[in-house]
């Protein structure tokens, strides 16, 4: 990897339209990010991507979107109320928190510990004793700040499918074995939000819950980890910036029976990309609890009634952005020995997936006939086409290269004459002559060559 490359990355991310900080011209808030046009259209594309393969590709997966504000008796259910908590330590001196377990581990800097107290890395100030703080935002339902309307905003979005098993069941027409997949807004109120885009309070989650026989869980929980491992190799991922991590049992979350990271090597090291957990039957068996209601499924072939186990899969969609923008980061010379910095991101998650680019910006002929081919393009395809004729030919490349578009066509003096155009190659650089009505025809046909 290039020397410095978080801090390359964020600069690109700012200075072409990936992702800006959050209320900038108010000094911001901290590690509060927006997407700008590049960014929102590569989240879309994988977003679309996860549920192409996850959803529209399978029979036996379908789709949910619930809500952020939930009853709260569902995370008093789910065990978040009790549960989804980091151990929290305060600097008495200069007032800044860390998580407990970070800090014991290193993550802030060197940690002085004599005689069982421990003192901050940043000023030396003695720190508090260890406590624990709930990861969940509270909010309140109504007009008045009372106790009893009391709700959060939903720190995963698998609750909202537990809740909504029975419904799907019904409505669907399954049969266990199936899926409910969901993308949506989680929040967790982090204690040390870093790392860029990795680790922030809000963020969007793609989650699935496949509900299984209990004497299946091994079977389905080894299917799905390679499923998921597939899914990011099949979207260029390198194989070596990827590792499985199974779970000590130490680490188990407390719905889980057995969990495995898939893990990316960031800059910063080894952190989860998502993770796939064997949930067993806790969640639907808690949820019967405490609402009184049936969530058993009866067996038709077997004649058996049970409580599903659940093999979950659950990806963060930034984290996935940021590792797929890391991945396909490249810096190589050109041969006049300038830095060519090429965003190598496979086409179906690239921002753009066309530019439309005129030779000659004074040339009145050219561009008139670029921005018609352009605006045709553009009303037949269901991707982002890009049109620029500022700067040079060789610069307006380069402007292509740095955001990852795969392609460039180029209208050119031969275009008047025969109505063909040069496409060239992202990569590799090189280019083809094709007739301007094969465009959509090749372009697609080279996504299809990449597809999944």
């Amino acid at each position: 990897m290039p020397d410095n490359l978080m801090d390359k990355i964020v600069s690109l991310c700012k200075r072409r339209g990936f992702i800006f900080p959050d209320s900038e011209i108010y000094g911001g808030l901290a590690n509060t990010w927006d997407f700008g046009p590049l960014g929102a259209e590569m989240k879309n594309n994988i977003k679309k991507e996860w549920w192409k393969v996850m959803v529209w590709h399978r029979d036996d997966v379908v789709g949910l979107d619930s809500a952020v504000i939930v009853n709260p008796k569902v995370w008093e259910a789910s065990g978040h109320l009790s549960s989804f908590t980091d151990p929290l330590v305060e600097c008495k001196q200069c007032h800044t928190r860390f998580r407990a377990d970070y800090l014991k581990e290193g993550k802030y800097g060197p940690v002085v510990e004599k005689e069982g107290v421990f003192y901050c890395p940043l000023c030396g100030g003695e720190l508090t004793k260890e406590k624990k703080f709930n990861l969940m935002f509270k909010t309140y339902i109504g007009p008045a700040e009372e106790t009893a309307n009391i709700a959060f905003l939903r720190p995963e979005t698998a609750q909202g499918i537990f809740i909504n098993f029975k419904k799907v069941l019904t409505s669907s027409r399954k049969k266990i074995p199936f899926g409910i997949a969901q993308i949506g807004k989680a929040f967790r109120n982090e204690i040390t939000p870093s790392n860029f885009i990795f680790r922030t309070r809000e963020f969007e989650q793609m989650e699935m819950e496949y509900f299984i026989s209990p004497e299946e869980d091994k079977k389905w929980y080894d299917y799905w980890k390679e499923i998921r491992w597939k899914w990011y190799l099949n979207l260029g991922m390198k194989e070596e910036n990827l590792r499985q991590r199974p779970h000590q049992e130490k680490e188990l979350a407390h719905y889980a029976k057995e969990a495995t990271d898939i893990e990316f090597k960031f800059p910063f090291g080894w952190s989860e990309l998502e993770g796939i957990h064997n949930r067993t039957d806790y969640d639907l068996k808690r949820h019967q609890q405490f609402s009184n209601k049936d969530l058993s499924y009866w067996d038709e072939e077997t004649r058996q009634k049970y409580i599903p186990y659940v093999i979950e899969t659950s990806a963060g969609v930034e984290r996935s952005l940021l590792a797929f923008l890391i991945n396909a980061y490249t810096e190589e010379q050109d041969k006049n020995k300038e830095t060519r910095v090429v965003l190598r991101l496979h086409p179906k998650i690239a921002p753009i997936k066309l530019a439309v680019l005129p030779l000659l910006k004074n040339n009145k002929e050219l561009v008139q006939t670029a921005r018609d081919i352009f605006l045709k393009l553009q009303r037949q395809v269901d991707y982002l086409i890009d049109y620029d004729e500022v700067g040079s030919i060789g610069r307006r490349y380069r402007r292509q290269d740095e955001v990852g578009t795969p392609w460039c066509v180029t209208i050119d003096h031969q275009t008047l004459e025969d109505q063909t155009v040069t496409i060239r190659d992202r990569d590799t650089m090189k280019q083809e002559r094709i007739k301007t009505e094969e465009i959509i025809h090749w372009v697609e046909e080279k996504l299809c060559i990449n597809s999944l």
